[in-house]
């Protein structure tokens, strides 16, 4: 009953990923309607219901495009779980300030990149100049499209792709 189910809205828009559980009060509660089913049925003494895979709302929500969050798990989503300075692929990442935050660097997208202990060490709070070591790919902002925000349930539910692509 925890299982992600993908949200649209009344336009087909993607906007949430929500729970089995809820997935179904909403369809049940004629607030959303099934569209892909792709889990099979959960049986009840008097009922059958269809366990969906993608809902979609029945009136139009309306919400600003949501935006990627600067957090450590999605920084390291970001950069692919890869150290930016020796292009080495770990879990053991930390994260690194391109220009130091003693010297004035802001926690921001553009500042901020995923370096394996050693380097991140390595680097210490010098600047790139200071310590010569840059990273492999300049760091920006993630992408803010459904694909890129939904994405992470992908590897499970790849029936999720027709929904995503394009918006």
């Amino acid at each position: 009953m925890k299982d992600p189910v993908l949200v649209l809205n009344a336009n087909f828009q993607p906007i949430n990923v929500t729970s089995m559980y809820r997935a179904i009060n909403l369809v049940l509660s004629d607030k959303a309607t099934l569209i892909l089913n792709g889990r099979g049925v959960i049986r009840t003494v008097s009922q059958i219901f269809l366990m969906p895979s993608v809902i979609r709302l029945n009136h139009m929500v309306k919400r600003p495009r949501p935006v990627v969050k600067l957090t450590r798990k999605e920084i390291f989503r970001r950069d692919r779980f890869t150290c930016q300075y020796c292009g080495r692929q770990t879990t053991d990442l930390t994260i690194d300030h391109i220009i130091p935050r003693h010297l004035g660097g802001k926690t921001q997208w553009e500042n901020v990149v995923s370096a394996c202990p050693r380097c991140n060490h390595l680097k210490g709070g010098l600047t790139p100049e200071q310590s010569g070591m840059v990273p492999i790919k300049p760091p920006k902002c993630p992408p803010n499209t459904a694909t890129y925000l939904f994405g992470k349930h992908l590897n499970h539910h790849n029936e999720w792709e027709n929904f995503l692509s394009g918006w």
